[in-house]
């Protein structure tokens, strides 16, 4: 049974990048009849940021660990459980001062962890999840496409393109819906807007 992690970074549920990833859930449950989806909303139920205990945790074999260091690394090991189970990932971004939301990042933080997603070898770092599939979805209030002026500016996909290759995910898609400002100014209407967008999605997605 094919299985789909589903994870939203915004805080607003009527975001645009919440409507794209409903979308490419749509479709990809369409495509895959029985498929089990795992949703995972990183702006409602945030981890917390990394700590000395989390740090050395990460650092101490399994079979020695104290129970406030395995306290420690649960959420960790339950949002890269979610990673492993799943073979597809479809995660909703939406830019925040040219990066990713910081909610994003916490996640980023629990599951980029070595020994677990990654590890050091002869040849340096290797990526453990590997296999899977993923599709990123951007919202940004401007336009920061490849060749447009801002395209400079878009810290978004570069990052998550290197830490997901890192952790083994080199299949990553990215569809972005730029100039979301316009709508939020009502000189562009939602659902025109949206339309090129969705399309590309159901394709993705399909």
């Amino acid at each position: 049974m094919a299985k789909l992690l589903h994870l939203d970074s915004s805080p607003l549920e009527a975001s645009i990048s919440r409507e794209l990833t409903r979308e490419f859930v749509t479709t990809w449950k369409a495509a895959h009849p029985g498929g089990e989806v795992i949703y995972r909303d990183v702006a409602a139920h945030a981890s917390k940021p990394l700590d000395a205990t989390w740090i050395f945790a990460g650092f101490t074999p399994d079979d020695a660990r104290t129970p406030e260091q395995t306290a420690a690394l649960a959420n960790s090991e339950e949002l890269i459980g979610e990673l492993e189970s799943a073979d597809e990932y479809v995660l909703g971004v939406a830019m925040h001062n040219f990066s990713i939301p910081a909610t994003l990042k916490l996640w980023i933080d629990q599951v980029a962890r070595r020994g677990r997603t990654f590890s050091y070898g002869a040849n340096g770092p290797e990526g453990l999840l590997k296999g899977k599939k993923a599709t990123v979805l951007i919202a940004s209030g401007g336009v920061y496409e490849a060749g447009t002026p801002m395209a400079a500016y878009n810290f978004v996909e570069p990052y998550l393109k290197t830490i997901l290759g890192f952790i083994g995910v080199t299949d990553v898609t990215f569809v972005a819906a730029g100039g979301a400002a316009q709508v939020m100014m009502g000189t562009v209407d939602r659902d025109t807007f949206l339309k090129p967008t969705l399309e590309q999605i159901r394709s993705v997605a399909a």
